[in-house]
């Protein structure tokens, strides 16, 4: 698809923030209100596998890049089966995108998943506004422009603490992924990567809860030579335990991880008995597990350019990211030592145990979108594993 405007009717919309600041747009995707968080996306690109992330269940994003639209969407960009975000936020939507591997345009696939967008928003000055007054609640609405009765609304909105989004976006069976990355010139993905020792004959037996998993970290755990199940979050212990797996991930997800107790004290229980492998929430879960504490941040880190040092090496990554919670390391007690840290705020970024293997990350290290600097730490759960 290349140049083909898909026909769409201007309307009137407005955003309405819970402390009554109001930005005035134009609606695209469905027609209607949409509700939640609002927080802002660092990234430049990949606005579709923002879209389909499952952590951002509950929010309405806010692209800091201002021209979206213009690489379209298809199938396999998406990280999961659809959008679970309430809203888009953008300063510029394009109806002519032009992309070789573009089947649809964005309007029409919001649209189509009933996601409510707002374009000709001035995204700078409420980036500024969040980063100040920190994430709050809002409204996108297509239908009812009246401001004040918006803002009392968007007031009345419970926030994410305390709210278990995970059960809305979890799967309800177990299943088994073997889709590894795709492969750069065959338009295909690849059963595992050719560079993995692993390709031909997957050993490793993982099992990943899903709290909200991306497709790619699925992807990526193949391509390192993994037989991959995904259970649904409220797998017990004993369940996930008689699968026998090599090793356990605890995915990326949704929300405040003090409101999912059940993933919390599974964790509890799997601790000790096979490697764990913690990605974003399931780092403040296994936190959590270890009898730690969260924290709720400000503003959280929603982006691809976060930069990160490993404290293992001294190297500085770059990552992507998504989560308004942290872990208070210093509750962590002795048997967890702190091994990545954020460098614009200092957050809690990575910890492993001292003795366990077990080690956890905040960021993605699956990258999608970019960048790829952190995805040396599959192959180290996978060394992990070897181990024992």
């Amino acid at each position: 698809m290349s140049g083909i405007e898909h026909p769409h009717k201007p309307r009137k919309a407005i955003l309405v923030l819970s402390d009554g600041r109001v930005f005035k747009g134009t609606g695209f995707g469905a027609k209607g209100e949409g509700t939640g968080e609002v927080v802002f996306n660092t990234s430049l690109t990949g606005y579709q596998e923002i879209l389909t992330d499952p952590s951002y269940c509950g929010q309405l994003v806010t692209m800091t890049y201002p021209l979206i639209g213009n690489t379209g969407v298809n199938d396999p960009d998406a990280e999961s089966q659809k959008p679970s975000l309430s809203g888009l936020i953008v300063r510029e939507y394009t109806g002519h995108p032009s992309n070789w591997r573009s089947t649809d345009h964005l309007d029409a696939y919001l649209e189509r998943h009933g996601i409510v967008g707002i374009q000709g928003v001035d995204t700078r000055a409420l980036t500024r506004h969040i980063r100040d007054a920190g994430a709050q609640q809002g409204i996108i609405s297509s239908l009812d422009l009246d401001e004040k009765r918006l803002a009392k609304r968007a007031a009345d909105l419970p926030g994410l603490t305390g709210r278990d989004l995970v059960r809305e976006v979890t799967c309800e069976k177990p299943y088994e992924w073997k889709e590894g990355s795709f492969q750069l010139g065959t338009s295909k993905f690849g059963p595992a990567s050719a560079d993995s020792e692993n390709a031909d004959s997957p050993r490793w037996r993982v099992l990943v809860y899903d709290f909200g998993v991306k497709r790619n970290i699925l992807r990526r755990l193949v391509d390192t030579g993994c037989e991959v199940t995904v259970v649904p979050a409220r797998t017990k212990a004993v369940d996930a335990l008689a699968m026998e797996p090599d090793g356990i991930v605890l995915s990326n997800g949704p929300g405040d991880p003090e409101a999912v107790p059940y993933a919390v004290e599974a964790t509890r229980s799997l601790i000790g008995k096979k490697p764990i492998l913690g990605i974003c929430l399931g780092h403040q879960i296994l936190g959590l597990a270890m009898n730690g504490k969260t924290y709720k941040l400000k503003f959280g880190h929603h982006g691809g350019n976060q930069p990160v040092m490993d404290l293992t090496t001294g190297k500085v990554e770059i990552t992507a990211q998504n989560h308004g919670f942290a872990v208070d390391v210093a509750s962590l007690g002795s048997e967890m030592e702190l091994t990545h840290r954020n460098l614009n705020d200092g957050t809690v970024e990575g910890v492993r145990h001292t003795r366990l293997p077990i080690f956890s990350v905040q960021y993605h290290p699956e990258a999608s979108p970019g960048p790829h600097d952190a995805g040396y730490l599959f192959n180290r759960f996978v060394e992990m594993m070897k181990n024992g």
